[in-house]
């Protein structure tokens, strides 16, 4: 696998949905031997060298199902200990220390238990709420509510005028980075409508025509980012500095320059494990 692949798309997990509602199956799954269990706390994974832990430990209430890898061996997660031995997520993407398989299964992790630690009560009648279908649904007892784990989409878009890319960078990025703009979609937006407002927003930048290129699980804590290339119809920008802290048109030949950090005034593209290096790529090499 190419290492400019975005992390986190290739969970090789077959997700077994049918399994989820039978309490017998998942039993039987979780007692054999080459069961896998990995805890999360945070943004952080329990840990054995920089592999998930292997752990035998008896089944606890709030295991959550993940799927059954390509040998046919059981995947669940729970809650960190507060006692564990943790590493950061994000680290463990950067240092490339795990495959991009299971690098993506604890992304489906950890999105999985940051959304039970936030939705034990229901937001209905605010009564205590129970998980079911093995981590994939709560209800309440009180008032028969069930709620469903989210995902957040959001947009994030590489314009092209010509020869040239917009690209633009917050001001707590690392010094010189520069990558696509994104935005989430608001409520009765379709994903067109909102990449050409969340552009015009931070740009000021008018977006004609637009294309999918690929979508990318961020696990931070549960998004999905859709992943777009756009043909600006307005060349002049002006930066809402609310929003970000600059946006520029670079020449393709300073892009691919950023891509490969040889700039000569230190800017850089977005990390090639980031959806938005796919797209600046993209959008340079077409």
């Amino acid at each position: 696998m190419p290492a400019s692949m975005p992390a986190y798309v290739t969970s090789p997990l077959n997700r077994n949905h049918d399994v989820r509602t039978v309490p017998e199956e998942l039993a039987a799954l979780r007692r054999r031997a080459d069961c896998v269990l990995i805890r999360v706390r945070g943004d952080q994974v329990e840990t054995d060298g920089d592999l998930p832990r292997r752990l035998q430990a008896e089944p606890q209430p709030d295991e959550i199902f993940l799927g059954l890898d390509p040998a046919g061996a059981p995947w669940f997660v729970a809650p960190a200990p507060e006692t564990a031995q943790l590493s950061p997520l994000r680290g463990m993407m950067l240092a490339g220390v795990v495959d991009h398989g299971t690098l993506s299964i604890l992304a489906q992790a950890r999105s999985l238990v940051h959304w039970h630690e936030r939705h034990g009560f229901c937001a209905n009648c605010g009564s205590k709420t129970a998980m079911h279908d093995a981590g994939y649904r709560r209800t309440c007892a009180a008032c028969n509510a069930e709620h469903f784990p989210r995902t957040d989409p959001v947009v994030i878009i590489a314009v092209t005028h010509g020869e040239q890319v917009l690209l633009g960078r917050q001001a707590a990025w690392a010094q010189g980075m520069y990558s696509a703009l994104a935005g989430f979609v608001e409520p009765g937006e379709t994903i067109e409508q909102a990449a050409r407002r969340e552009v015009f927003e931070e740009s000021g930048i008018e977006v004609g025509a637009i294309r999918y290129i690929a979508s990318q699980p961020w696990p931070f804590p549960s998004s999905l980012m859709i992943g777009l290339i756009g043909e600006a119809a307005t060349t002049k920008v002006t930066v809402d500095t609310k929003e970000i802290e600059d946006a520029r048109w670079f020449p393709r030949a300073e892009v691919l320059q950023m891509l490969a950090r040889t700039h000569p005034q230190g800017f850089h593209a977005s990390h090639p494990y980031a959806i938005a290096h796919t797209l600046i790529r993209a959008a340079v090499e077409d």
